[in-house]
C-alpha cells in the first residue's frame, strides 16, 4: 500500500477459484444488495439494472474485460492506514460492497476505525467513524448513493478508509461485487 500512496498496510486479492466462504457470502449477499442498488438507479434516473444473480452480474463484467476477481484481505499492523478511496476497478462496477471484520478492536488491536466521509454538494464532509464488532459486516456505498433534496434525487460521493491502528494487528475481509479489469 505505501508504495503505491494508499497508505501503510498490505492486502491481498484472491484469485479464481474463489475460497468457498468468500463465493457464498458473494452469491448470497448479492440479490438482497442488487434490488437496493437498482431503486438506488431508479431514485437518481438512472437506466442501469443489476441483475438478479451475482452470477450474471458477473458475466457482464466479464464481457466488459473485468475478469479479475475484487475480494481480499486486508491487513494493518502499528502505525498502519488506509487512505479515503473508492474501490472502482472498470466500467462495470455495482454499487455496494461489505468489510468483515476478522479479530477483535481493544483485544487485538487498538485504532484502526473503518471511516467513512460523505462529500455532499456545496457543503462540509460528513465523517462517520465505525468500530464494528468481530465478525460483523459494514455495507457500503462503493462510489456514491442518492439522497433526497428538495428538487429530487442527487448523487452524494462518499469514499472511505481506516484510521491509524495503534496497537497490534488488525484484518478485515473485503467483498466486492464487480471483477477488475
Amino acid at each position: 500500500m505505501q508504495r503505491l500512496g494508499f497508505g501503510r498496510g498490505d492486502y491481498k486479492y484472491f484469485s479464481y477459484p474463489l475460497p468457498e466462504i468468500v463465493r457464498e457470502l458473494r452469491t448470497v449477499a448479492y440479490p438482497h444488495l442488487a434490488q437496493v442498488a437498482n431503486r438506488w438507479a431508479e431514485s437518481l434516473g438512472d437506466g442501469t439494472r443489476f441483475a438478479a444473480t451475482h452470477a450474471e452480474f458477473l458475466e457482464r463484467c466479464h464481457s466488459a474485460g473485468q475478469n479479475r476477481p475484487t475480494p481480499l484481505i486486508l491487513h494493518y499492523e502499528i502505525n498502519g492506514y488506509n487512505c479515503l478511496h473508492q474501490d472502482i476497478y472498470g466500467a462495470v462496477a455495482f454499487p455496494l460492497q461489505m468489510v468483515i471484520i476478522l479479530g477483535g478492536q481493544g483485544r487485538d488491536w487498538e485504532g484502526g476505525e473503518f471511516v467513512l466521509v460523505e462529500q455532499r454538494p456545496r457543503a462540509q464532509p460528513k465523517v462517520e467513524v465505525l468500530t464494528p464488532g468481530e465478525g460483523c459486516a459494514a455495507i457500503f456505498t462503493t462510489r456514491y448513493r442518492p439522497v433526497r433534496g428538495t428538487k429530487g434525487f442527487y448523487r452524494v460521493n462518499l469514499r472511505h478508509g481506516v484510521s491509524r491502528v495503534r496497537r497490534g494487528s488488525r484484518y478485515s475481509l473485503g467483498i466486492i461485487f464487480h471483477d477488475s479489469v
